[in-house]
């Protein structure tokens, strides 16, 4: 049986510790290419471990706000199928693959500097949806974005999402409820009236970034006017995503995004072999032609 690697890369297994590397041993892991002062990554993985979350304020300029709600708006769906997702909120996925005018946030430096700290190399990009709530809608029901994975708590976060505001969030407008701490509970321990929230109370052009184990839900808007935010999460590299962006996300995309998007689409290994093509590292996909990689 012919190998897919090279001659010279295959080596002798002879133990698991040989397995966690890439067999083809062509494609490294991929650094996030953003420069963060490292004191400033300590400061932030500190408080996201004291508390949860993270809020970073205007991170964004209003021009670069206004351009992504010109890109959004006309991207965004009907209201919610139920009332998790919002009977009085307007979602547009898989943005990904319609705009590149999200490119900027999914790898903004100051996150991926973050992620390097709580996650494995090649985590993947999970989700990156527009949310817009409307007046009226009413609280969503607290939830952890990693909840759906059955991994028994208290454990480490396998997913993290940063939320951005890009309208100015309030306690009025449906800023998004935090619950400091929560990111510590176990299994067992769900949210009451008496455990203390948070609004992210965020000028536009702010973030929120949060652990994937913190309780949190979209707030009431009481307010005359939408709250337009970006979410984008994150997951461990052996997880499965929220999107599936191997399907959703076209090569042609997949070869104009940046390598730091590429990898968290999927193009990418995990050691030895998790999210091989064929046998071989996906990137080697790309630079097929499409009808012959099929």
């Amino acid at each position: 049986m012919n190998s897919p690697y090279p001659p010279d890369s295959v080596g002798v297994i002879t133990g698991l510790d040989d397995l966690r590397v890439d067999l083809a041993r062509r494609h490294r892991a991929t650094a996030a290419a953003g420069v963060v002062d490292p004191a400033v990554v300590e400061a932030d993985l500190a408080a996201v471990e004291r508390d949860g979350y993270i809020i970073w304020e205007n991170l964004l300029t209003a021009e670069a706000c206004e351009r992504l709600r010109a890109a959004m708006t006309p991207l965004l769906g009907r209201t919610g199928r139920n009332t998790f997702e919002g009977e009085r909120t307007r979602r547009a996925y898989n943005l990904v693959d319609k705009t590149r005018a999200c490119d900027g946030l999914v790898e903004h430096p100051r996150v991926l500097a973050l992620l390097d700290r709580l996650l494995l190399p090649n985590y993947l990009l999970s989700q990156l949806q527009a949310i817009e709530i409307l007046p009226g809608e009413r609280a969503q029901l607290p939830h952890h974005d990693d909840g759906f994975y059955p991994v028994p708590r208290p454990r480490p976060a396998l997913s993290a999402a940063t939320m951005w505001a890009i309208d100015e969030f309030t306690e009025d407008n449906g800023g998004t409820v935090l619950l400091p701490g929560s990111h510590r509970w176990d299994g067992e321990q769900q949210p009451s009236s008496a455990d203390a929230r948070v609004v992210a109370r965020m000028p536009a052009g702010s973030c929120a970034f949060y652990l994937g184990t913190l309780w949190h839900g979209g707030g009431e808007n009481r307010s005359g006017a939408a709250r337009l935010g970006l979410t984008v999460q994150y997951c461990e590299p052996w997880l499965r995503p929220q999107e599936a962006y191997t399907l959703g996300v076209g090569r042609q995309t997949a070869r104009a995004v940046s390598e730091d998007m590429r990898r968290m689409l999927g193009y990418s290994i995990h050691p030895p072999f998790m999210g091989a093509v064929d046998g071989m590292h996906p990137k080697r996909v790309l630079g097929q032609e499409d009808s012959a990689a099929m």
